[in-house]
């Protein structure tokens, strides 16, 4: 198991790009973000590679943020957009090594059945073409189950729903992004959806948050050395972003990795 620190969430009391240095110096080797565009790909690259940090995982460009899109693959309108993203994230994902990266379905009118049943087929039919034109790349596209409380309106929000697209799809390069946080406000079970779902072999990337407030990973409403015992029955040895909320300096609050058992994830904590 190896620890990611999302740099979206984390370490925010500096400039995204001094993030890298900061979480370096506190024993993080590896690094995720949500959309590092309007960065310098290249820059990103040689700041991860001066300190000794590898990025994992990004998101594809999701639409217009501040706008409320969250991604644009359930709207056939937009197809040609979801594209064009698609170019630009495998061009930042090769540049920085990262094998990695989440495709965000989007929102949907939930009072519209029809409307549902049209995203579901254009998200599927997207997701298929993304897989044939990237087939033989070094990419596997994930998909994430996304609370709507978090997201009002959110396509897909349960791990079986994942899971059996990605069954259906059966491409070797697509996966689910498992989310522990947004697993437990939705479906109440974490523990037991790791145990069902990790032997598949379909999880290629998970992410942890304290329940119910995303803060700090610790033992509320899901306990996370319970989730250290069972990764580490289950032989899980992908990565784990740490996309969470810290409650105050991110620094103040790294103590859950030593008191949950994930110390031995990060060269600072091995003692």
């Amino acid at each position: 198991m190896r620890l990611a620190a999302n740099l979206s969430w984390l370490y925010t009391e500096f400039e995204f790009l001094d993030r890298l240095q900061a979480c370096a110096e506190d024993g993080f080797r590896h690094a995720e973000c949500m959309f590092p565009y309007e960065y310098s790909v290249s820059l990103l690259r040689e700041k991860a590679n001066s300190v000794g940090v590898q990025w994992v995982l990004i998101n594809a460009p999701a639409g217009n943020w501040a706008q409320g899109d969250r991604g644009l693959a359930v709207d056939l309108a937009r197809r040609d957009e979801f594209r064009r993203s698609v170019e630009r994230a495998i061009d930042y994902a090769n540049t920085l090594g990262v094998r990695k990266v989440h495709v965000l379905a989007g929102v949907v009118n939930l009072a519209e059945p029809a409307s549902v049943a049209r995203a579901w087929a254009c998200y599927e039919e997207n997701l298929a073409w993304l897989a044939d034109a990237t087939v033989g790349g070094s990419i596997d596209w994930l998909i994430e189950p996304i609370n709507r409380q978090d997201v009002p309106g959110y396509l897909l929000t349960e791990q079986a729903a994942a899971h059996a697209l990605i069954q259906r799809l059966d491409r070797t390069n697509l996966g689910v992004q498992m989310d522990l946080y947004h697993c437990q406000r939705v479906e109440g079970d974490a523990l037991d959806a790791l145990a069902r779902y990790l032997p598949t072999g379909r999880v290629k990337h998970l992410q942890i948050a304290g329940v119910p407030d995303r803060d700090e990973p610790a033992c509320a409403g899901l306990d996370y050395s319970q989730v250290c015992r069972q990764l580490k029955a289950l032989a899980y040895t992908g990565h784990i972003g740490c996309e969470y909320r810290p409650k105050g300096a991110t620094r103040d609050g790294l103590g859950w990795i030593r008191q949950t058992g994930f110390s031995g994830t990060m060269e600072s904590f091995e003692s």
